[in-house]
């Protein structure tokens, strides 16, 4: 998505509008939000504590034997001005690095190379002590951010789920954010990782390679590192002239309830520099035939009289600067001439998204994609794959033809069409 032009607002709000692709009877609104970007080395002075589960279920090579090296890459970007501090949690909390100058490398990574895996998990004490490290430290106008690694295996201590994310919503009032790495699979608990990050005005990332963990840690250190936007709220309100329905592809726990949209007391996600957020629906317009749930009887359908006619939706976005406590609002109307006549003809991050989205679904048993399968997913990202420096896109490529071929309904579907 383009880049907004200046730091107020500090993010530009992009839309596309096309066919979907699963359904030439429905359209795909694409909402995409990107926030300014900073280079790393124009980043305020950084006060971070990595905090670290060492806990019993931690101890396999996905998980500490990958934190470690994943956490040196953000070490080795840390500059003279920058200060790190490492704290434990297993059965008990302790601290294993005081806050060090990030020019002392070798101190920081030889700390990280004692750490071993054993005993349960005490999470809520952990992250008390990891706040208490970050205040004392506390940088103003800077980076005050806890990262906590872990499994989030929480089974001792403070492991009610409201219980620990009110813990962290309290903690950052005094101004630390916190960051949620998770690692390994089994027991992974990743609604827990996500909403943890939300509470403490953070961000969340999976990290299941050294190549995920260099871009979460190295490529979008700013993004990670830097919140721009806090509590950053999206509301869309669909022309009822227009569109029979709609639904929002994915998302499912991360929904506000309308009323919490203008109540600036209910938290929501945060925004880093550069972040992109891409949120997608899919519409059904009047009398376009892509409506899957009869009319009302005693239903008034709106007339194409109604004001504002031509447009299909409105959008609304909230937003907090990160050391404010009041919203600030952004209106735009979604117009239907903005419709591109097919999606083939959509801009290459619509296809992508879209082929993205087809995956999720079809792992989801594919209730409203149809016959849109695998190959159908592959071919549409093929053509979108455009410039990937990263080697991301390809990486999903490679995904979708490893779901492919571990599908036993495929199997079945290829020995059909070989009779």
């Amino acid at each position: 998505y383009p880049l907004p032009e200046g730091r107020q607002p500090p993010f530009r709000v992009s839309t596309e509008l096309a066919p979907t692709p699963w359904n030439p009877k429905t359209l795909l609104l694409a909402i995409g939000v990107k926030g300014y970007d900073l280079p790393k080395t124009q980043l305020p002075p950084a006060n971070l504590v990595f905090l670290i589960d060492v806990s019993g279920s931690m101890n396999s090579p996905d998980k500490i034997g990958l934190l470690k090296p994943a956490l040196k890459l953000l070490v080795r970007q840390l500059r003279p001005e920058d200060k790190v501090a490492i704290a434990v949690y297993a059965g008990a909390a302790g601290m294993v690095l005081e806050p060090t100058p990030g020019d002392q490398k070798t101190k920081i990574e030889s700390a990280l190379d004692r750490l071993s895996a054993g005993g349960s998990t005490n999470g809520g004490a952990g992250i008390q002590l990891a706040y208490n490290l970050a205040r004392e430290g506390f940088v103003d106008g800077g980076i005050n951010r806890v990262i906590l690694a872990t499994d989030g295996d929480f089974n001792v201590g403070t492991v009610n789920f409201e219980a620990l994310k009110d813990l962290v919503e309290t903690q950052r009032k005094s101004g630390v954010a916190l960051t949620t790495l998770g690692f390994g699979t089994g027991n992974y608990n990743d609604q827990l990782m996500e909403q943890l990050a939300d509470a403490g005005n953070g961000n969340y990332a999976y990290i299941d390679t050294l190549q995920e963990a260099n871009k979460a840690l190295v490529e979008q250190m700013s993004a990670t590192l830097l919140t721009i936007a806090k509590d950053v709220k999206i509301q869309i309100e669909f022309n009822p002239a227009q569109v029979e329905e709609y639904r929002l592809i994915g998302y499912e726990n991360r929904m506000l309830r309308r009323e919490d949209f203008s109540n600036d007391a209910v938290d929501a996600g945060d925004i880093g520099a550069g972040h992109t957020v891409t949120a997608l629906y899919e519409i059904a317009l009047k009398g376009g035939g892509g409506a899957l749930t009869e009319p009302l009887r005693y239903g008034q359908p709106a007339t194409d009289a109604t004001p504002h006619g031509n447009e299909i939706a409105f959008l609304r976005l909230r937003y907090k600067q990160p050391d404010s406590e009041v919203s600030q609002l952004l209106e735009w109307p979604i117009q239907r001439d903005q419709m591109i006549g097919s999606w083939r003809e959509a801009s290459e991050q619509f296809r992508f998204a879209a082929a993205v989205a087809g995956f999720g679904q079809k792992l989801r048993g594919g209730r409203y994609t149809g016959n849109f399968g695998y190959d159908e997913v592959l071919t549409l990202a093929r053509d979108a794959r455009g410039a990937d420096p990263f080697g991301y896109r390809s990486e999903f490529l490679t995904l979708v033809g490893l779901a492919r071929s571990l599908d036993p309904g495929q199997s079945g579907r290829q020995a059909q069409m070989l009779r």
